[in-house]
């Protein structure tokens, strides 16, 4: 069994299965094998945004509202909600059935108490909380809102996909500071996480829960609709090496791949029994973030001198090659799919202009200081990215002081806020889904709010009150014309630079079918053929 991953020891034959070759049959049958973008280092998916940590709760826990894949938001836990008092009372109904993996039922103080805390990390939350008056409970089966004044996109805020994930836990969970990780996991999603069989680096694995009540409505679509399990089990295998992960896939030991290399995809596509295909039409928007807080960015005008110096051409052909249909550059702060997507000031990069940019540094003061570029050796796509950035920093005459190490670290290492002296850092590569920098209600690389920010914590009262506004504008014309203001101000105050768009496939077994469109890895409705 599993000559390609035992070889490895990441899967090991049981004597039993040996024994019962035919019932070790059956039983694979019911399981499904998937090799996540990079190991699962946290598991609560409002402690951090990493997605790998989002896919992962989306097998666990469950949502007021879902997406479906025209980005709409679509009733998920609840069974409907009314509006009142001019839109400042929303009431949400909760429908039957809906059970936590603990025995218990799930009750409106749950789902209270879980938004109020999503709503501390969240940057779509924290814009609901700053007009919320109260969220309670009335009754066991109803969560209320009342509001200072109207918040039309309440249902969407639900509903949203992108990292951090609105999910329902316990209220006694819920009541665990936001900045403090859930390492309980009690959800009332399609599957349990099973705790016993955690292996750090190596393994994890998910059971269907038998008490889940999938709604009894609605086509299943990106995050909404009847989410149906239809594997007994799902077992994620972290598998670093991408050959290893490309062989085992192709003999069939494993299911799914979610993110193939560049380099192996033509070997996949030629394989008749593995499909390739890109589920995600946003794309994936790759960004330089940096620290605000600490030398030399907490310089505005440092950060303004890279921008000239920024060709988003490299980083996207070092990234998936010359195939134009797989990248865009020319990309701005909202992804190229967004009606929000705009040119406005756009001419600062693509410059490649090099010597400009080294003058610029000095001219802003930079005075040689270290820059701590954080860089995962086992995320392929965000490790490149790492790359390009170090070579280009280096060359506009920057000390770059290059620290590899794994994603799951890198994740840890981010939230320091200390001096690099002291284990800080200076800047990293995100590698952004389309769908999170789509407006401004998910665009958390878009915030100035300083230490409430996310990573990079920048600090900008034009950025906040643009984004304010932005949610007050009457209607699209009003919120693309704000747009273009923040995507000018953020050539100002710089608080990330955009380094392209380009497309990540997925790969599975021909065999596995219901693989869901909008955006990342779903396991409900997924199914195997017989």
């Amino acid at each position: 069994m599993s000559t390609v991953l035992r070889r490895r020891g990441f899967l090991q034959a049981s004597a039993a299965a040996l024994a019962a070759p035919r019932l070790a049959a059956a039983a694979e049958q019911r399981v499904l094998k998937f090799i996540p973008q990079a190991d699962l280092a946290a598991l609560d998916p409002v402690f951090t945004s990493a997605y790998v940590t989002r896919n992962h709760g989306y097998l666990v826990f469950d949502t007021l509202y879902g997406m479906d894949e025209h980005y709409r938001p679509q009733p998920q836990m609840v069974a409907g909600h009314t509006v009142e008092d001019d839109g400042k009372s929303w009431v949400f109904t909760l429908r039957d059935g809906l059970t936590f993996h603990d025995g218990t039922p799930v009750l409106g103080r749950d789902a209270a108490a879980s938004i109020k805390r999503w709503g501390k990390r969240d940057t779509f939350g924290q814009a609901l909380m700053a007009v919320a008056d109260e969220i309670d409970a009335p009754t066991d089966k109803t969560i209320r809102f009342r509001l200072k004044k109207p918040f039309p996109l309440l249902a969407n805020a639900l509903a949203k996909a992108p990292s951090y994930m609105p999910c329902i836990m316990p209220e006694r969970l819920a009541k665990t500071d936001a900045a403090t990780q859930v390492t309980e996991m009690v959800g009332s999603g399609p599957y349990r996480f099973l705790a016993s069989e955690r292996v750090q680096g190596a393994h994890f694995a998910y059971e269907k829960f038998a008490g889940y009540v999938p709604r009894a409505d609605g086509v299943p679509s990106f995050t909404a609709g009847a989410k149906q399990a239809f594997f007994d089990r799902v077992e994620w295998h972290i598998v670093p090496d991408a050959a290893t992960a490309a062989a085992a896939l192709q003999v069939g030991e494993v299911d799914w791949w979610e993110q193939p290399t560049i380099d192996l995809q033509p070997l996949l596509r030629r394989s008749r029994d593995v499909v390739v295909e890109i589920t995600d039409p946003t794309g994936v928007i790759g960004t330089l973030r940096m620290n605000c807080l600490q030398p030399p960015f907490d310089n505005p005008a440092i950060r303004r001198a890279l921008l000239g110096a920024i060709n988003q051409d490299d980083f996207m052909m070092a990234i998936v090659g010359t195939d134009k249909a797989m990248w865009r550059n020319n990309v701005g702060v909202y992804c190229p799919a967004s009606p929000m997507a705009n040119d406005a000031g756009i001419a600062v990069l693509g410059k490649h202009d090099l010597a400009g940019a080294k003058r610029d540094l000095s001219a802003a003061g930079y005075a040689g200081e270290p820059v701590v570029l954080l860089a995962p050796a086992d995320f392929p796509a965000i490790g490149t990215l790492a790359q390009v950035t170090a070579d280009l920093l280096k060359r506009v005459g920057m000390n770059v002081d290059y620290q590899a190490m794994d994603w799951g670290t890198l994740t840890q290492r981010r939230t320091s806020t200390a001096p690099t002296s002291r284990g800080g850092w200076s800047c990293f590569n995100p590698a952004a889904a389309g769908l999170e920098l789509f407006d401004p209600t998910t665009h958390n690389q878009m915030r100035g709010n300083g230490k409430d920010a996310w990573f990079g914590w920048p600090t900008s009262a034009r950025l906040e009150a643009l984004r304010d506004a932005w949610f007050d504008a009457p209607d699209l014309a009003g919120q693309q014309s704000l747009c273009r203001e923040l995507q000018l101000q953020n050539w100002q105050d710089v608080p990330f630079i955009p380094l392209g768009q380009f497309f990540q496939p997925t790969a599975y077994r021909g065999s596995v079918t219901g693989v869901l469109k909008g955006g990342f890895a779903l396991f409900y409705n997924v199914r195997r053929a017989a």
